[in-house]
């Protein structure tokens, strides 16, 4: 590990100390229980770790809370990606129903691509949505979205790249 890391490090240590408690605080009173309090401060000191040096913060609480929302608006999105699945579930005959294991698998799965997709340029989403989900072709794509052909292809190339990112 080099040495910026470690200061990396050794910053948001001391920013976990100094305001671990009140952040888990701040998200119990929004989330309403204590343990997806714990789990989701967890979670954004581990956003922390992973983005950026932090360095010396002048409002060390302002910028937990807005990691910490980011983090809670995925949470919530991840809660009704689950939620509208399991509804469909509910929907199958009792022999049709997956198995806990692979209710598990696909709740991940769905996760994944829920972040995939998140992380794509709003154009580049919606010409791999139309041409996914709707089976568009790329002239109608094109035609819908008002860009050119060559623009469909370079936005399909990008979101098939982040797919195959996700696969590694």
């Amino acid at each position: 590990m080099n040495s910026s890391s470690c200061a990396t490090h050794g910053e948001v240590a001391t920013l976990y100390v100094d305001h671990h408690g009140w952040l888990q605080s701040w998200l119990r009173r929004r989330l309403g229980n204590s343990c997806d309090a714990a789990d989701l401060a967890q979670d954004t000191f581990v956003r922390i770790l992973r983005a950026r040096d932090v360095g010396v913060l002048q409002t060390p609480r302002a910028y937990l809370t807005t990691v910490a929302k980011g983090v809670l608006v995925n949470w919530y999105r991840r809660q009704a990606l689950e939620q509208a699945y399991l509804e469909a579930l509910a929907l199958l005959p009792e022999p049709e129903a997956p198995s806990p294991e692979q209710r598990a698998l696909v709740l991940e799965t769905l996760n994944e691509i829920d972040a995939m997709l998140d992380a794509l340029p709003p154009l580049v989403r919606r010409t791999f949505l139309l041409s996914q989900l709707d089976g568009m072709k790329y002239e109608d794509i094109a035609q819908q979205l008002g860009v050119s052909l060559s623009s469909v292809k370079r936005y399909m190339a990008q979101a098939f790249r982040q797919c195959l990112a996700l696969t590694a």
